[in-house]
């Protein structure tokens, strides 16, 4: 009895040194790797509402890229939520199968990526553009990666701009920067840079922290990685990580307005107080 109780005693101080622990690192991540506090591209007092209405009423038409991801497929539940867009087409490698009369008039453009001048009819008459594609160096190696993250994406841009597109809303990663010694931040950064040259009539960069979602695909670092920041979250605001729906809400509630810059960086922060805005 004696040796359980010690077994119990012992657990609770480790699961109590755990908690501390956890804690204090959130601090010094935050302390360190906060965000600036968000431009004032966005008033937190918008009615979204009337801002729906406003674009709904302009009857524009928009592309996905990515909706067979975590992000995207949030995305497209967003855009038929909310119901902003005239038409909505899907364009990926293969064609997606949903369930539900929300999914009925959704117009699919299957391509080949690695043949994309071919299907340049697929990204023409779009008024916006949303790009969620992207893989992982695990999964497609170094050169797969760089194929999907910076090949594949500049290119959707290049023949989405040539097609009309005015808007090309990005999803980033926080930390992207071209010049990074890290493959994935360097990437990331330099396809930033690459669109924005491309000169949309606006274009919006967004660069989430750590997603929060459960990834079926997840590898044991990245499930670790989720479920630590979960719990961080959970007692305290943290910009290093966001919950994915979040990231969906505040691409929908960004397009609807008309900044005045043309390029817009949205950082964790930023994308989260959007997001929640949307919510209200």
């Amino acid at each position: 009895m004696r040796v359980g109780e010690h077994l119990v005693s012992s657990l609770g101080k480790a699961a109590g040194l755990l908690s501390v622990s956890v804690l204090v690192l959130a601090v010094v991540l935050g302390y360190f790797f906060q965000d600036p506090d968000p431009v004032q591209f966005f008033s937190m007092a918008e009615d979204m509402k009337t801002l729906e209405e406003t674009f709904r009423q302009q009857n524009r038409s928009c592309f996905v890229l990515g909706a067979s991801g975590e992000t995207g497929g949030l995305l497209l539940r967003e855009l038929l939520e909310r119901n902003v867009f005239s038409k909505i087409t899907l364009i990926g490698r293969r064609q997606l199968t949903f369930e539900g009369k929300a999914y009925e008039n959704l117009v699919q453009e299957v391509v080949d990526f690695e043949k994309l001048d071919d299907y340049a009819a697929a990204f023409q008459g779009h008024d916006v553009g949303y790009c969620c594609l992207g893989t992982t160096r695990a999964k497609a190696g170094a050169d797969g990666f760089i194929r999907v993250d910076h090949d594949y994406v500049l290119k959707s841009a290049e023949l989405a701009k040539a097609g009309g597109c005015s808007q090309f809303h990005l999803e980033s990663s926080r930390g992207a920067d071209k010049n990074s010694n890290f493959l994935y931040l360097k990437v990331k950064g330099q396809v930033e840079a690459d669109i924005e040259a491309l000169g949309f009539e606006r274009c919006a960069i967004y660069r989430p922290g750590v997603l929060l979602v459960d990834r079926q695909e997840s590898r044991p670092s990245e499930w670790l990685a989720r479920k630590f920041f979960s719990a961080v979250s959970a007692v305290l605001s943290t910009p290093m990580s966001i919950p994915i729906q979040e990231v969906a809400k505040a691409m929908v509630s960004n397009t609807l307005r008309q900044p005045e810059q043309k390029t817009e960086i949205l950082e964790n922060k930023a994308i989260g107080e959007l997001g929640k805005s949307a919510e209200k």
